[in-house]
């Protein structure tokens, strides 16, 4: 088993970090404060490939593996977690059940501009009263002659207020339970649909969470996305997927708060050295890089297994439950270095702090995390 990056994959990781440090790192505050994802963001993103990562390059894709989308994701998120989250909900829910389940058609019209960065996609699974428990989904989908009339409300939707394509569940058949759910793409200004409430929340503030309302909403018979019926099964291999990238986003985030960790500890003097030095904060350094390095491996193994056609549910929610924890442990112990220093946005710590918790609830919580690595070990 080779456990190293190929030449091009650390030329890729040293050129994502280096456009990370310039394009990112001056404005993380200023985004962060002003709770807004920034668009004039996106042609730079695209150009460097990382609006379709791991899309065909005949779509505008950059064709990548699914290690290389680690890499990208880790090094964003380890110099802003919120850009990272944006960049990684548009490859890895929206634009990713499209290139996993639609139709060429399909993919030439919505799945080029999503891959070239041309807009962003948003992913709407999530409900009021319909979060683990996906199967109360209230949203409902009706046949009416060459239409489909959608009626209903998903809450916590990446995008939801500035994406240009919809990807929407919605139940068909209800007396079918889970096999009665199906996915529909749309372009945002389809009439019936429109943005809800924007999120004020604890940290992620640079990537835009919202409602998104559907009220006689209707699209074309074509806007089914995969098979009738199948949205909530297909939506369960997206997900496994997409927690590979909340894994690496955790291990960024991770890394980013042991760096500044570190270099807080060699500067800070008290008792006349700097506290670096002090056997409390050794460990304590010692300790994260290892458990950080550990949930690398785990990322990076559910990915590498993913880009052999390999079906990665137990090892994706391996992956995402525990670099996600670990990722909590590193942005607490980055402020407890920091002590009061921590505490105050003029350092990064309080910050990885905030934005930290979200990676144990998203894309399915630590507990989701833990029934679903249970029912392949106990089957």
């Amino acid at each position: 088993m080779d456990l190293q990056l190929t030449d091009d994959q650390r030329l890729l990781r040293d050129s994502v970090r280096e456009f990370a440090e310039r394009e990112l790192r001056p404005h993380v505050r200023a985004w962060d404060e002003a709770q807004h994802f920034p668009t004039d963001l996106l042609p730079k993103l695209a150009d460097l490939g990382l609006m379709g990562i791991q899309f065909p390059e005949a779509v505008g894709g950059s064709g990548m593996s699914a290690v290389d989308y680690c890499i990208c994701i880790e090094e964003l998120a380890r110099v802003d977690p919120a850009i990272a989250l944006s960049v990684a909900a548009h490859n890895g829910l929206a634009a990713a059940h499209l290139h996993m389940f639609g139709t060429p058609a399909q993919q030439a019209r919505w799945l080029g501009p999503l891959a070239r960065g041309e807009v962003l996609g948003a992913w709407g699974l999530t409900e009021p009263g319909a979060g683990s428990d996906a199967a109360s989904m209230r949203t409902a989908a009706r046949r009416d002659g060459d239409q489909w009339v959608i009626d209903g409300a998903k809450t916590f939707i990446t995008h939801g207020n500035i994406a240009g394509v919809y990807v929407v569940m919605a139940v068909t058949d209800r007396a079918r339970g889970t096999r009665g759910i199906s996915a529909f793409v749309m372009p945002a200004g389809t009439r019936g649909l429109r943005a809800g409430r924007k999120e004020d929340k604890l940290g992620m503030r640079a990537s835009e969470t919202s409602e998104v309302i559907l009220e006689d909403c209707r699209v074309p018979a074509e806007a089914l996305l995969g098979e009738e019926g199948q949205g909530f099964v297909n939506t369960l291999q997206v997900l496994d997927a997409g927690r590979i990238g909340i894994a690496a986003l955790s291990v960024g985030l991770a890394q980013g708060a042991w760096e500044a960790a570190r270099a807080h500890a060699l500067r800070r003097e008290q008792f006349g050295r700097p506290i670096a030095t002090f056997q409390g904060i050794r460990w304590k350094l010692a300790d994260l890089a290892t458990t950080i390095e550990a949930a690398r491996l785990l990322t990076y193994r559910a990915a590498a297994l993913k880009d052999e056609g390999v079906r990665t549910t137990r090892e994706s929610s391996m992956a995402k439950l525990y670099a996600s924890e670990v990722a909590v442990r590193a942005a607490e112990e980055c402020v407890q270095i920091h002590g009061g220093y921590g505490f105050v946005k003029d350092y990064p710590a309080e910050k990885y702090f905030r934005d930290v918790k979200l990676l144990t609830i998203g894309e399915g919580t630590s507990e989701v995390q833990r029934l679903v690595i249970a029912r392949h070990l106990l089957a």
